[in-house]
């Protein structure tokens, strides 16, 4: 089974492993790597968008999302359970400026 709740979760299989192995790879700074630019071209192709960007890690996707939508100085209203502000902690204070305002509720 794979687990996709957390990118930390799932551990490779042997297959997983050979295929990241055989995998062509080039500088991604300069835009040199097929393997990441044939996942991107996929995944807008998916979902109708002009282009896509790789992020490695689900933190880094969330810190980025929340900075597209709200500005430094900012703050984003959620659950005090909601995963942004649970589990990214300050990130989004320390990187972008912006602060997290929440409230307890019985069902999250």
């Amino acid at each position: 089974m794979i687990d996709l709740r957390s990118d930390t979760l799932t551990r490779p299989t042997e297959a997983m492993r050979r295929a990241m192995a055989r995998a062509e790879v080039g500088d991604d700074v300069y835009g040199e790597d097929p393997t990441v630019l044939a996942l991107e071209e996929r995944v807008a192709e998916l979902f109708g968008h002009e282009a896509a960007l790789f992020m490695p890690t689900g933190s880094m996707a969330n810190v980025l999302a929340v900075r597209a939508l709200v500005q430094p100085g900012q703050e984003v209203i959620c659950e005090a359970s909601a995963h942004i502000a649970r589990a990214e902690l300050g990130a989004h204070a320390a990187y972008s400026g912006i602060t997290m305002r929440t409230w307890f509720h019985p069902r999250g």
